[in-house]
Formats: C-alpha cells, sequence, structure tokens
C-alpha cells in the first residue's frame, strides 16, 4: 500500500518564521491595510489558499488573542480547551461565511477586561460576573448557593474587505465556558444543573454584549454568543456548545437556539438506537486489531455527534514499543481496518507508544485512500 506523508502544518509555520516570506500558492497573497483600535493603518496580509469551504483564512501576521493566558488554568482538561475553540469556529460559520470573512484573535477583550469579568463580584470589583460570597460562608453553602459558574471567555474577531481594499471588524463570537461541576478547595463536587448553568449563561452573555456594545467601534457589530458546558477533570470527552444566539446590529442576544452536538466514547455500554450501529463497527474495527496483535492496550474510540449523526471518529491506539519494520507493517494494517470499517465517516486513528506518538491515519468521508504518516521518517 502506497503511504503518503502529511504536510505538516507546523512546518509550514517554520518556513514563515524562518524565511520571512510567505510561500506561493499559485496568486500571489493580498496586502490589505486594516485600521487597529489607535486608528493606526497595519499591513495585514490574506493568503490566497483556503484549505476547505468551512475554514477561515487568518490575517497575517497573526495577532494573538489579549486574552489567551488565561485559558489554561481556567478550562478543566486539554480536550476543553480544544473544543471551545473549534466549536465556537463552527457556530460562527452560520453567522460569518468563511469565504466571505477573514479570522483574527480576539482583539477587543484585553486580560485586563477579562480577569475582572471572570472574578467574583465584590465591593472591590463590581465588573465581576461570578457569583459574589457573602461574610461566613462556608465551602459547603458557596459550592450550593454561589459557585463560578464562568470559568473562561472566548474572543473570536471576523473581518471583511471594504472597496478601498481595506479590512474592517464585521463580527465577533464570544463562547462562555461554564463549570457543569464546581470543586471546592478539598475537592469536593458539586453538580451545577443544566437548567441553572443555562440561565446563568444567559444572564452573563446580556451584560458581555451590553459591555462591548459600550466599546468604541462595537456598536452596531453583530455578536455571535455561545454556552459551553465544560465537562469534569477527569473526563476523556470535552465538553459543548449547547445554546447561541446572535446579537443584532445594537442590539442585545436574542432567538436563542440548541446546540445539539455531544461526544461518547466507544465502545459503549449504552443501549440507545442511535449508538448501536458505530458501537457494533468500532468493536468489529477493535477485534481485528486484537486478532493481529492480541496484547493490546484498550483502543479508545470518541465519536462526534451533531443533530444525533455521527459526524466524525478520533481513535488513539497504544502500542508496546516496535522496531521500525513492525511499526510501517502494523500502521498499513491499521489503515486497511479503516479503509473496510469507516468508509464514509471522517476518521483519525493515532497510534503512539512509551515513547510518543507513532504514526497517524487520517481519512476524509468517501475517499478511498487515507493520509498516513509514521514520525521520524
Amino acid at each position: 500500500m502506497m503511504m503518503k506523508r502529511m504536510s505538516g502544518i507546523v512546518g509550514l509555520a517554520a518556513i514563515l518564521i524562518l524565511g520571512g516570506c510567505l510561500p506561493s500558492f499559485g496568486k500571489k497573497q493580498e496586502e490589505l491595510l486594516q485600521e487597529n483600535e489607535e486608528n493606526v493603518e497595519e499591513t495585514v496580509i490574506i493568503p490566497d489558499l483556503q484549505l476547505k469551504d468551512n475554514f477561515y483564512r487568518t490575517l497575517l501576521p497573526f495577532k494573538k488573542s489579549a486574552s489567551r493566558g488565561m485559558i489554561v488554568n481556567r478550562i478543566y482538561t486539554k480536550y476543553d480547551m480544544k473544543e471551545a475553540e473549534e466549536g465556537l469556529l463552527r457556530l460562527s460559520t452560520q453567522q460569518f461565511e468563511p469565504k466571505t470573512y477573514f479570522f483574527q484573535e480576539g482583539q477587543y477583550i484585553d486580560e485586563k477586561m477579562a480577569k475582572s469579568w471572570l472574578s467574583r463580584k465584590s465591593k472591590d470589583n463590581e465588573e465581576g460576573l461570578n457569583p459574589a460570597v457573602k461574610d461566613g460562608m462556608s465551602e459547603d453553602e458557596i459550592a450550593a448557593d454561589a459557585p463560578i459558574y464562568l470559568a473562561h471567555m472566548i474572543e473570536q474577531n471576523y473581518l471583511v474587505m471594504t472597496d478601498e481594499k481595506k479590512v474592517r471588524l464585521a463580527g465577533i463570537s464570544i463562547g462562555l465556558a461554564l463549570n457543569s461541576i464546581y470543586y471546592t478547595r478539598t475537592g469536593k463536587e458539586t453538580v451545577i444543573p443544566d437548567k441553572t448553568l443555562e440561565q446563568q449563561g444567559m444572564k452573563m452573555a446580556e451584560i458581555i454584549v451590553s459591555r462591548l456594545r459600550a466599546e468604541q467601534g462595537l456598536t452596531d457589530i453583530p455578536i455571535v454568543i455561545g454556552l459551553f458546558k465544560q465537562e469534569s477533570r477527569n473526563s476523556i470527552v470535552p465538553g459543548t456548545y449547547f445554546a447561541t444566539a446572535v446579537a443584532d446590529k445594537g442590539k442585545g442576544p436574542t432567538g436563542w437556539k440548541v446546540v445539539d452536538e455531544h461526544y461518547i466514547v466507544l465502545p459503549t455500554s449504552s443501549m440507545e438506537e442511535n449508538y448501536r450501529d458505530i458501537n457494533t463497527t468500532f468493536k468489529n474495527f477493535k477485534q481485528d486489531i486484537d486478532e493481529y496483535f492480541p496484547s493490546f492496550v484498550n483502543v479508545i474510540g470518541k465519536a462526534f455527534i451533531k443533530n444525533n449523526r455521527l459526524q466524525s471518529l478520533t481513535i488513539e491506539v497504544p502500542i508496546q514499543f516496535f522496531g521500525t519494520s513492525e511499526t510501517i507493517g502494523f500502521t498499513q494494517y491499521i489503515t486497511s481496518l479503516v479503509n473496510k470499517h469507516f468508509p464514509d465517516i471522517h476518521t483519525e486513528v493515532s497510534i503512539t507508544s512509551v515513547n510518543g506518538p507513532e504514526a497517524l491515519i487520517v481519512k476524509e468521508a468517501g475517499n478511498q485512500e487515507p493520509y498516513v504518516h509514521i514520525y521520524g521518517y
């Protein structure tokens, strides 16, 4: 079986940094002007290449979000960190068409604002969005009546090109990462009911949009809001967005809609009809692996479900350390199993050992030939 190596995005980034220029993908990259918050025009570059229709082109040079560094300490798992951003991108495509809009990380909620808003409300911080704690409240009382609801905010900016060959802000998306579980200092867990989480999230969304509307230049900018439910600290699947709304020009968020997305772990013991077929297919896939190499650690799959339909599948295959030829042979065998069992599902398989990643297989739905990369080759 012929194997393809994936062209790494990391490698491309290294070329851009070291070389100081952009590679050509056919058409010349467009250089435009962007006006920043101080009304100073800056030159930005828009890459001509768009890898997929639902991918946004990103303005260069890349500007990091002003509040990005705060996410590490406030979101419980690496899975939630990734999904909170990727899920907000999915919600944004419903309002901001990727062919028309360009992406930039949030530039309007800075670190000082984020820190203030994410804190508890108090005499010293009236801007706090999390509930105040009254004097003398015990840990159990705080957990029951005043838990930390809002863990983090993700801001994304969407820009369009004007007739004057300039880019201007045309949309903002805000993701509110909410705690489904409150942990006391002693580690005690208190589950926050979904209804409470929804009410608190919508209330905070109203306040945040109102504050953004008061900022210069944001009065008439459409704002997408998404409410994200974090999973527990020990979860191996990410949380998901459960509600979204749009604040049209000059208005607050209205028309809240349910976001029907979630992840399941495979194999699952759930007997729900919706999961039966994919669960059986995954078990057959795992059985074929066990026949090739019976001393396996558990093979885990994570299925992404949207509107009761399977959208994608990621699989982790841990192995004992193999020699070079055995790693190549095993990767080829796994690739053939992916073609056999998941022909119409977007599937990513990560083969790892105690030494780290060994191989990666990525198969787009409907494609017969997956992309395969063996690390070190």
